[in-house]
């Protein structure tokens, strides 16, 4: 009896070591695929910084044609401005959120694609080497935010599907982390333009 005593103990004390290690792995996985989002988030903020950096920049080289549409040149201004008061922490990065942080964004780009072909119409502006260099700097960014976004969102996707699925499920809750946010495609971006010449 003793000795069928002394196995069981032993037995419950090495199921209670197991389950322990393997919570111990799982949390630290979660922790770890939370910190790949984070990382991957300061990114994407990054080269919307950069963005925003280049726009005043922009702004003032095209301010020097005195005839530009001013009209324009004020909507690229409030937009970067409601755009960059969107600060997202990377704990609160909920499909809202970035929604939110997304349509900032999306206005900034759309003011500035405004800019850009109302500069088509002052030839003497668009052979200017600042402006020339600005907007090369500014389609760089662009390309850049693309690629980070892409890479945010596989770095979410892995997260998400890992505190779904078992055994991540399991301890989700344990750490108190939901599911982080994607960015989305602009409304109507499924429609392609009509090109007419």
């Amino acid at each position: 009896m003793k000795k069928g005593l002394i196995i069981g103990i032993v037995a419950v004390v090495a199921l209670v070591g197991i389950y322990f290690m393997f919570s111990i792995s799982v949390k630290n996985s979660i922790i770890d695929k939370e910190e790949s989002v984070t990382a991957q988030w300061s990114k994407v903020e990054s080269a919307y910084q950069r963005r925003s950096d280049l726009i005043p920049n922009l702004v003032n080289t095209v301010k020097g044609y005195a005839d530009f549409e001013q009209k324009t040149l004020t909507q690229v201004i409030e937009a970067r401005s409601k755009a960059t008061s969107i600060n997202l922490k990377a704990d609160d990065l909920t499909p809202e959120n970035i929604q939110k942080f997304q349509r900032a964004q999306d206005q900034l780009s759309g003011s500035l694609s405004r800019l850009l072909v109302s500069v088509e119409r002052y030839p003497e502006l668009k052979a200017n080497q600042n402006f020339l260099e600005l907007q090369s700097q500014l389609e760089g960014t662009e390309n850049r935010i693309k690629v980070e976004r892409d890479r945010f969102g596989d770095e979410v996707k892995i997260f998400n599907a890992y505190i779904r699925k078992f055994p991540g499920r399991l301890f989700a809750d344990d750490l108190g982390v939901e599911r982080k946010g994607y960015f989305e495609s602009v409304e109507g971006s499924e429609v392609a333009p009509e090109v007419t010449f």
